[in-house]
């Protein structure tokens, strides 16, 4: 992977469907140091904790044909709000002037949900993306990756 340059104030968002931190740079381009300014985190336990109700049924109109409807997934939709819950962290921010550049790293999933869910004034921000979950990783780990020093093979 070819290093991302993460300016110096610019934001760095790593999340995944279940957790997002904010970084901004207090480093330079060469030397970047992230350091958290918010994070938010979610409780999003299986769709059997979410939903007990029993999945719906439909009838023929004619007959006695019965069939069941699929169950609504509430693990997956909640990654899915998720995702619009940073968007709007982000627009917030952006809206503030908080930062005028954002480096993006997600999961693919979840990297498109945040690009459909992001407000113009956000998406003009967005320098670069990293299609990566990197949300368990140390601040010193995430500046490694980012910059392009990762020798691991994982991509």
């Amino acid at each position: 992977m070819a290093g991302v340059s993460i300016d110096h104030n610019a934001w760095v968002m790593v999340g995944d469907c279940e957790k997002a931190l904010f970084f901004r740079n207090e480093g330079d381009a060469m030397h970047p140091n992230l350091e958290v300014v918010n994070a938010l985190q979610q409780d999003n336990p299986r769709t059997g904790e979410q939903g007990t109700d029993r999945p719906g049924r439909a009838f023929s109109s004619m007959g006695t044909h019965r069939s069941a409807m699929q169950e609504t997934n509430w693990h997956k939709l909640e990654k899915h709000r998720f995702a619009k819950e940073i968007a709007d962290t982000l627009y917030s921010a952006a809206h503030r002037g908080e930062y005028s550049k954002l480096v993006i790293a997600a999961p693919p999933m979840i990297m498109g949900d945040l690009r459909k869910a992001f407000h113009k004034e956000v998406s003009d921000k967005v320098v670069a993306e990293v299609s990566k979950d990197l949300t368990n990783m140390p601040a010193h780990e995430i500046e490694r990756i980012l910059a392009g020093s990762d020798k691991s093979g994982a991509n």
